[in-house]
């Protein structure tokens, strides 16, 4: 396959503007007709296709009620072939394609944590509402950009971080939201490793591999199965040109919900540091608030909220209330956050709806952020870092803001 030419946002929007009127409100309906803003699917079914179907995107092609794949992407032809076998699924190659089909109304991707951006940024342009895995971005400033494309285009975006969608995660966080453990002071979670550099031998592309496409905007490597696999020995998880390791990939989860159990969705803390520079250094964390959370010992997926008055542990399929008093049933009049218990379908309905879902565009963006502070951290340690929120900079810090975004290989820019 020849390197693609990059398709821009003017492209796109070229294309959806060559859309007929009458092939467009066939699909849509005003968003004043439900007293939404934005357009609403019609009433059949919401028509999906999934981007990057490897790993983990081939767990999201079951969508939910009311919504049906019927189209894959991946630059891997196994893949593909693996996931349409029996299926009357079209499959590409290069995902373009598939955003440029008007049937398809949203897009799923389980891409490498590198393609998100460019991925959902494009699917915006297209038109298309987005699940996207998580963690949502390989760096801060592709947040913002996600951010702001999802919102100039008008689109429900749901970010993977399925844990809030689970009523362990979700009562625990209610708890310390109402002050059951009393005013918390200290949050410990778990320490994430964050990436490094790979060197690999090189090994021969297997058949049907794009092996230029699917490094995307990182630089070149020669192939390497221990790279192309998410978790391998160790995978693509675990190496800076692709991911942020796993204070990106656990930590999404982890970090997320200390966001939430904090009230902290439109925002992050305001200092950061590490003890060292090794890549499993504990990581510290102060918010405007006063709150410290340490990355030191505290649960995979989840945190330990230390109050004044108790502990609440909070973590995937689990939380633990000491005193255990402190976790009794919350009364009609306690704060009852975002109720949802099917992270898919949450997704689905608010496609219909046009409301935004349990993990929105900035949700995601803003708990990915203080992950990618914790490697920012520990690649400048020891000294403490001022992160400015509201601005998403450190402040007066050149060094630390250079590590925002990266460069990116043409033609995979933003």
């Amino acid at each position: 396959m020849a390197t693609p030419t990059r398709v821009t946002r003017r492209a796109l929007l070229q294309q959806t503007a060559r859309l007929s009127a009458a092939a467009w409100a066939f699909r849509f309906v005003p968003g004043s007709v439900l007293g939404a803003e934005g357009g609403t699917p019609a009433s059949d079914t919401i028509l999906v296709g999934g981007i990057g179907v490897g790993r983990q995107g081939r767990g999201h092609l079951s969508v939910a009620r009311g919504a049906r794949c019927v189209a894959v992407a991946d630059v891997y032809q196994k893949h593909l072939d693996e996931v349409a076998k029996g299926r009357t699924w079209k499959a590409y190659k290069d995902y373009r394609e598939l955003l440029d089909r008007k049937d398809i109304d949203a897009i799923t991707t389980g891409t490498p944590d590198h393609w998100h951006a460019l991925v959902c940024i494009h699917a915006a342009e297209a038109g298309k509402d987005a699940y996207c895995e998580k963690p949502m971005t390989l760096t801060i400033e592709e947040g913002r950009r996600m951010v702001e494309a999802v919102r100039r285009y008008a689109r429900v975006f749901q970010t993977g971080s399925q844990q809030r969608s689970s009523y362990h995660c979700r009562f625990g966080c209610e708890l310390v939201r109402n002050g059951r453990a009393g005013k918390i002071h200290t949050v410990h979670g778990c320490c994430y490793p964050s990436p490094w550099m790979p060197d690999l031998a090189e090994e021969p592309v297997p058949p049907g591999l794009d092996w230029e496409m699917w490094q995307g905007q990182a630089p070149v490597y020669p192939y390497n199965v221990n790279i192309h696999r998410p978790r391998a020995k160790p995978g693509w998880i675990s190496f800076r040109p692709w991911s942020g390791g796993e204070m990106t990939g656990w930590g999404a989860h982890g970090l997320d919900i200390i966001q939430w159990g904090l009230g902290a969705d439109e925002t992050g803390p305001v200092e950061v540091w590490a003890d060292s520079a090794d890549l499993r250094s504990h990581v510290h964390y102060r918010y405007a608030s006063g709150v410290l959370v340490h990355l030191d010992r505290g649960p995979m997926g989840g945190g330990i909220f230390v109050g004044d008055q108790g502990e609440i542990l909070v973590t995937r399929g689990a939380f633990k209330c000491t005193p255990a008093e402190i976790g009794a049933p919350l009364a009609g009049s306690d704060l009852h956050l975002y109720f949802s218990n099917n992270h898919m379908q949450n997704w689905v309905d608010c496609m219909r709806t046009r409301a935004k879902p349990i993990c929105d565009v900035e949700i995601g963006h803003r708990s990915t952020t203080v992950c990618h502070l914790g490697n920012i951290a520990r690649w400048l340690a020891p000294r403490k870092l001022q992160w400015e929120p509201a601005k998403e900079v450190f402040v007066g810090d050149d060094e630390a803001n250079r590590y925002l975004a990266r460069p990116m290989r043409q033609p995979y820019r933003l």
